[in-house]
């Protein structure tokens, strides 16, 4: 009996030792596991190493895809199929040819569009200006033939000779009046807008065949002119070596679009160069100013902006150390009572010693890829006191080493139709989760236009079916 007990004893303190091991750091100085109520769903690691970068998700559930960017070397994206929510599993992968010369941030921003029955997939690069392949801003593969790998193909690759430096963020947009637009940062004061559908005809002709709009920057800001092959232009490498030569003007890092029902128009909210700036661009090709976000004490510039779907209340972000999320409330700005806005009403961050990074809004949550704080979830409801409500730390790294405080989780989205929730993280890769009681988000539910990141792209803006009214 007595040895009998010894062991019974000793099991039994094997077994705590070992969740313990597993319930506090596996590194010293990591945070790991997450509240109650986020529940990890699936992990595929990608072998990440620094490598992963920004991520989306269909939302249709007949097409269950996530798309995962691949930055550094070698470059390029990956396919996550999420089937089964419980295995993901890595589907596809493409890399870019002689990717050793491809140096620089590489692949940074998948993103998905659908038009006419088909589905295309972006992704933007940036790469170094003394290697190949300098004025490549994004390439465009048609993915329509998924699940079947063998019928994906490229379709297009976008280049900017003029700017050469490539495209660090993109987004897709369903416009009020039908087309399907991605919107590209470039190496200049503005945002360069491309009708997916001419791009993808125009194939591998013309690099810059379907750029139909472009939205500046600034309150004084003037709009440079698109290239028309013009008479007399330079060949592109002379172009692109004379661009190279002329110091960078301050430009967008990070942009929203998204249609404002009570006046029916499409708003661009882009984040860049002293602060946030919102523009009308229902004229693709007459974009109107309608406020600002500048002087804000401790912000030099804008890294991500975002709006809740009425379009009053903001959430923006600048990229640095011990910087909050900042809530704005953008009326007095958008009803001309003001010029510019510089006062938050809000402020939210994970911990003080941080940096949260990428966003998406479903209001009343904002769920947030918060590189070392990995996802975190709060609500805004209450935009003056946005609280915590949710979390799961997926960088599992010690604070402040390797890549500082900017490592750990880069990009987030969520799927509409049933709540998942996929992380990108720099470190492990690529993540699926649920929130307890979020089982999807229709805005219209909420009593407010069904408008978020997630575009719909058979109906356009707002136009997801209204669920009936209980009498």
């Amino acid at each position: 009996m007595a040895r009998f007990a010894l062991t019974v004893l000793l099991l039994l303190l094997a077994s705590s030792q070992a969740a313990a091991q597993s319930s506090t750091d596996v590194i010293p100085g990591a945070k790991v596991g997450g509240s109650r109520n986020i529940k990890v769903l699936g992990h595929v690691n990608l072998d990440s190493a620094y490598k992963t970068s920004d991520i989306t998700i269909e939302q249709e559930l007949s097409r269950p895809y996530a798309y995962v960017g691949r930055r550094l070397v070698p470059s390029g994206v990956s396919i996550i199929s999420i089937k089964d929510l419980t295995r993901p599993k890595l589907l596809w992968a493409w890399t870019i040819e002689n990717a050793n010369l491809h140096t620089g941030a590489g692949g940074l921003n998948p993103i998905y569009l659908k038009s006419r029955g088909r589905y295309y997939l972006t992704d933007a690069f940036q790469f170094g200006r003394t290697g190949p392949d300098a004025d490549l801003g994004a390439l465009v593969w048609d993915v329509t033939g998924l699940p079947d790998t063998s019928k994906i193909r490229e379709v297009a690759r976008i280049r900017d000779p003029e700017h050469p430096g490539g495209f660090h963020e993109s987004q897709s947009y369903k416009h009020s009046n039908g087309q399907a637009l991605l919107f590209t940062q470039a190496s200049g004061p503005f945002v360069d807008v491309w009708d997916i559908d001419q791009v993808a005809t125009a194939g591998k002709g013309d690099p810059q065949t379907g750029l139909v709009g472009r939205v500046p920057i600034g309150a004084e800001a003037v709009i440079q002119p698109i290239r028309q092959g013009r008479p007399g232009a330079p060949p592109p490498d002379a172009a692109a070596l004379a661009a190279a030569s002329q110091p960078r003007q301050p430009g967008y890092h990070d942009f929203y679009i998204a249609y404002d029902a009570a006046n029916q128009r499409d708003v661009f909210y882009g984040a860049g160069g002293q602060g946030y700036w919102v523009y009308d661009v229902t004229d693709l090709k007459n974009p109107k100013l309608l406020t600002s976000i500048t002087g804000v004490a401790g912000v030099r510039g804008g890294h991500t902006f975002m709006v809740e779907s009425t379009g009053r209340y903001a959430v923006t972000e600048t990229e640095s150390q011990y910087q909050p999320l900042r809530l704005f409330d953008l009326k007095p700005g958008l009803d001309g009572t003001v010029k510019n806005i510089s006062r938050p009403i809000g402020a939210w961050n994970s911990d003080w010693k941080d940096l949260a990074h990428n966003f998406e809004i479903r209001w009343p949550y904002v769920f947030v890829s918060a590189y070392e704080d990995g996802l975190q979830v709060f609500n805004m409801m209450d935009p003056t006191n946005p609280y915590t409500v949710g979390y799961y730390y997926t960088c599992q790294c010690p604070h402040d080493k390797g890549l500082g405080v900017m490592n750990g989780a880069w990009g987030v989205q969520v799927r509409n139709a049933d709540g998942v929730i996929v992380i990108s993280d720099i470190q492990t890769g690529f993540w699926a989760f649920k929130m307890d009681g979020f089982d999807g988000w229709n805005g219209h539910q909420w009593g407010i236009p069904n408008i978020s990141g997630a575009q719909d792209w058979d109906n356009g803006p707002d136009g997801a079916p209204k669920p009936a009214k209980v009498s």
